[in-house]
């Protein structure tokens, strides 16, 4: 369920902006008519958060092995956990402006694809082309006490986790190989060590199933099966087609084929 911050004002025209660090990169909310790289501070980004396919319409696993994506996790927390990754300064995403007669329909749409442990904050985001100015945003994080958070693990467990899950949208590898991708062509600084080296760990596992054959047969996805064939870079280049869309009807048809 989330919560909207009683404190926040809206904007003096009726628009808002909305901070997108995780799929939202490639797959935008309906109805934005702009979309600008840049940051927030104070996070760190990490595949902490559980998604099964009970609630939310955007599941990598299953109730019974739900799959992992991001979440943000305040830097003061996250500092007090053990974890093999460092963290940069800076998160790297997306803002979407949405103009004001959009706003309700749009909010309505996030909170059925953002449900099952997130709830909406407030935080000032930095355009990459203007830092200076920043944007006050919405995004939804999934807090540490929510129940689908399961905070740090061994990372390269973490990585066999994400390489077996499956939901109804889909493969969860191509989740992390997709944020990957999308990270890398928002701007020369704007990767992430922690999904880089799950990135990377990934492939290697594709890797070696394939050449142990055991990978044949549970290759479903496009993006996938494209790795098989062409190398496993191939799959993070097909994964987001990116597509603005200008109704929830059409958002949720292009979910259905990514």
């Amino acid at each position: 369920m989330t919560v909207e911050d009683p404190g926040a004002p809206a904007a003096d025209n009726g628009e808002f902006w909305l901070f997108g660090y995780g799929s939202l990169i490639w797959k935008p909310p309906p109805h934005f008519d702009r979309r600008i790289p840049g940051w927030v501070t104070g996070y760190v980004r990490r595949f902490w958060q559980a998604r099964c396919s009970n609630k939310s319409q955007d599941h990598r696993g299953t109730p019974e092995a739900p799959g992992r994506v991001v979440t943000l996790i305040e830097r003061s927390f996250w500092e007090t956990l053990p974890d093999p990754h460092s963290s940069a300064d800076k998160v790297w995403g997306v803002a979407y402006r949405i103009k004001a007669e959009h706003v309700e329909e749009v909010k309505e749409y996030l909170d059925i694809r953002e449900i099952n442990g997130y709830t909406i904050h407030y935080t000032p985001f930095s355009p990459a082309s203007d830092p200076e100015k920043p944007i006050r945003t919405l995004v939804y994080i999934g807090t540490p006490d929510n129940d689908q958070f399961v905070g740090p693990q061994d990372i390269q467990a973490l990585a066999e986790h994400i390489y077996r899950s499956e939901g109804p949208s889909g493969l969860n590898r191509d989740y992390l190989l997709g944020l990957d991708k999308a990270l890398e062509e928002l701007s020369p600084e704007s990767g992430d060590e922690h999904v880089t080296d799950l990135s990377k760990r990934v492939r290697a596992i594709i890797s070696r199933e394939e050449e142990s054959g055991r990978g044949k047969g549970k290759v479903e996805s496009p993006a996938t099966k494209n790795a098989v064939s062409q190398g496993s870079d191939a799959a993070a280049g097909a994964l987001h087609d990116f597509r603005k869309v200008s109704s929830v009807d059409e958002q949720e048809e292009t979910e259905k084929a990514v």
